[in-house]
């Protein structure tokens, strides 16, 4: 059975401002994940700020994590990084210490190739015995996996799921049919951009990665469990409070906004990494009204 299905909550990482993550917090954060019963939890991913962190820090990370979960919920560790063997030592790392799963990012300076990309993922898979997920994320690698790259990686040893982002053109129904006819049967199929996973899981999509299920699992689980159920009424009646956040996450980034919120609801003050700024003024006021029918300030 995969690890890669259903809510999969991905939180931020809480850090000061020189990149030390505050452990003590962050097993708080996973705490709350673990007691509302998400999936999986998707540790140093685009919203745990994976990128701005060093390779000691992403270690203390994942101690942390897997002291904290106790095995209750599936914890999978994000291992992108510049280099192939740095990532390779992530994965050994990560799997030392107790992780579950891998996902992992083809990020890059030069552009890279599809065959760098295939070696760098074959490396990688092949260093552990761990499950690895692709993650296809290229708003920020500006790498597009094409759909014979993810057939080739399909193939791989280990390498067990793919995270998708929206299709910018089509609908999902066509983008899983299409997904689904060249992958192989049993390969977990999820996406990311928290404003259309609820369709994703209403169109068959096996999990939705999640940031909102970082900060507001119970919420978050409800409608997965809705959309996993086929209750397309109840599934847009959720969708439809959530719209605010989906629109600000759309407008300023997710990272941003899932900082602004937890530093609003008394879960850490911890600020996203530097360059990236703060939500203030206005800005912070429009996260708050969208937080407050919630019921969650």
């Amino acid at each position: 059975m995969t690890i890669f299905t259903g809510l999969s909550a991905f939180p931020i990482t809480p850090a000061d401002e020189a990149g030390r993550i505050d452990t003590y917090v962050l097993s708080r954060l996973l705490d709350r994940l673990c007691v509302a019963g998400v999936d999986s939890i998707g540790l140093l991913g685009s919203t745990g700020s994976y990128a701005y962190l060093s390779q000691a820090e992403r270690g203390r990370a994942v101690a942390a994590a897997v002291e904290a979960v106790a095995g209750r919920v599936p914890l999978i560790a994000g291992v992108g990084t510049l280099r192939t063997d740095d990532a390779v030592a992530l994965a050994r790392d990560a799997k030392r210490k107790g992780a579950d799963g891998l996902l992992l990012a083809p990020i890059s300076y030069t552009p890279l190739t599809e065959g760098e990309v295939f070696e760098h993922f074959r490396a990688v898979a092949a260093a552990t015995d761990l499950p690895l997920c692709i993650y296809n994320n290229p708003g920020t690698t500006h790498f597009t996996f094409s759909l014979p790259l993810l057939r080739r990686l399909a193939d791989l040893p280990g390498i067990r799921a793919v995270k998708m982002p929206l299709p910018g053109e089509g609908g999902l129904t066509e983008d899983l049919a299409r997904l689904r006819g060249a992958l192989p049967e049993g390969f977990s199929i999820g996406y990311s951009g928290d404003w259309g996973c609820a369709k994703a899981l209403l169109a068959g999509a096996d999990a939705w990665f999640s940031v909102l299920g970082g900060m507001l699992p119970e919420t978050a689980l409800k409608l997965t469990r809705a959309a996993q159920d086929g209750q397309s009424a109840e599934t847009a009646r959720i969708d439809a409070a959530l719209g605010p956040l989906w629109a600000l996450f759309r407008e300023f980034g997710s990272l941003r906004v899932v900082h602004a919120a937890a530093n609003l609801m008394g879960l850490t003050q911890a600020q996203p990494p530097r360059p990236i700024l703060p939500l203030q003024g206005r800005d912070l006021d429009r996260v708050a009204a969208a937080l407050d029918p919630l019921g969650l300030r």
